[in-house]
């Protein structure tokens, strides 16, 4: 199974529509859940950024975030 960003992106507006059924990888899948999709989201951002070379964390592809705090 080829995960792909389009697949990725079924998940996003699945869980943007609160729809339960996408179709990965040319299969209808469907979800007990959001948190399910959000699940499988994370897993196939990972998958992802590790097939491009980058660090993923727990969340799903690294993120660089500047903070800066004055005192």
């Amino acid at each position: 199974m080829a995960l792909s960003q389009n697949d990725l992106d079924e998940l996003d507006s699945a869980i943007a529509s609160a729809e339960l059924s996408v179709e990965i990888d040319g299969k209808k899948v469907v979800y007990r859940s959001i948190g399910d999709l959000k699940t499988a989201r994370r897993h196939i951002a990972n998958v992802l950024a590790k097939k491009a070379g980058r660090k993923s964390g727990p969340y799903g592809p690294a993120m660089v975030t500047r903070l800066s705090r004055r005192f």
